[in-house]
């Protein structure tokens, strides 16, 4: 295979990204990035400056972290995004390889392009599983036991967008959402019934199925895509291990606060009891130390490692957690703050 040509940086990778994905592909990619949250989750991590603190002894710093009992030598995970082949021949199986790569880790997403067993065996390590309800228990356990029985060893469970068919992914019918069998259906609607109360929230996840879920798992149980901090209360008090901060990148909730914002608040909540994550917006290593810096275990990175998939496959993922790699030890480094 000959390596192909690699991006100077990210932001490069970005601009390549932009020029060769056909226009409908690179939208829906960036769906929610340029709207009022996805703003403010830029300009979230851009307030957030970073103090130099040099002459300070940096000979033993690392980024290893330690996760749900897994040792990992970075805390870069790559975030579950749907229909990977349509950035990609190659999809996620590309991310998976890279990720094992540079020592990390993926979560393979619901609507994965590719099976979850073949992405699994490319990842060679742990992965997690993002877990979309639904519509009902019987086919949301089905899925979760797919993904299980494929090698998965967290559940990451999406809350923020209710519920999430499969779809014909951009009029591409070769890239499909292999791993759901039974797609979920539409209710019939029937006036003066609520779209959106009658037939949609129908089908969506309570609180209650939270607690029917952490009974039907032995693996840690994470919730992904909450903000409020009283959320995060009522995940720690229904057992589960861990919680995400998101805001799904700006994709669902417009006018919802930066993740990073809401951050502090929701570590508070938790008082240190469960891993907090920090997912929405994160561009560069910098901005994962920024997220670090206060207080999150770990960080899901998306948009990036999917323009150095579409520019460069497998290499291009590589390359970008490479240099995220690069930016966070930076600025550890310039900092003068070594991982404890």
């Amino acid at each position: 295979m000959t390596r192909p040509a690699l991006a100077a940086s990210i932001a490069h990778y970005q601009q390549l990204a932009q020029a060769q994905l056909p226009t409908a592909i690179w939208q829906h990619l960036q769906q929610g990035r340029d709207n009022l949250t996805g703003r403010a989750n830029r300009q979230a991590f851009d307030n957030t400056l970073l103090m130099p603190r040099p002459l300070q002894d940096m000979r033993q710093a690392h980024t290893g972290i330690n996760l749900w009992g897994e040792s990992l030598a970075h805390p870069i995970i790559l975030a579950p995004i749907a229909y990977q082949r349509l950035y990609h021949a190659e999809g996620e199986i590309a991310s998976a390889m890279a990720a094992h790569s540079q020592d990390g880790q993926i979560i393979l997403s619901s609507l994965a392009s590719q099976h979850f067993a073949d992405i699994n065996r490319a990842a060679q390590q742990q992965t997690g599983l993002q877990l979309y309800w639904q519509g009902d228990r019987a086919k949301t356990l089905a899925l979760l036991q797919r993904g299980l029985d494929a090698g998965c060893k967290v559940v990451f469970f999406t809350v923020d967008a209710p519920v999430k068919p499969a779809l014909n992914a951009l009029d591409r019918p070769d890239v499909l959402a292999v791993n759901i069998e039974t797609p979920t259906q539409n209710m019939t609607i029937q006036a003066p019934t609520s779209t959106v109360f009658n037939t949609w929230m129908s089908q969506a996840p309570t609180w209650e199925d939270v607690a029917w879920l952490r009974e039907q798992v032995s693996v840690p149980l994470v919730i992904k895509g909450i903000l409020h901090p009283d959320d995060a209360q009522q995940a720690v008090a229904l057992g589960c291990d861990g919680v995400v901060v998101s805001n799904h990148g700006g994709r669902v909730l417009n006018g919802s606060p930066a993740a990073l914002t809401m951050l502090p608040q929701m570590i508070a909540a938790t008082a240190n009891k469960i891993p907090i994550l920090l997912d929405s917006g994160i561009d560069s290593g910098f901005d994962v130390y920024r997220a670090l810096s206060l207080g999150a275990s770990a960080v899901l990175v998306g948009r990036p490692y999917i323009w150095g998939l579409s520019v460069a496959g497998v290499y291009g993922v590589a390359h970008v957690l490479r240099l995220m790699r690069d930016e966070l030890e930076m600025a550890i480094a310039l900092c003068g703050a070594p991982q404890s």
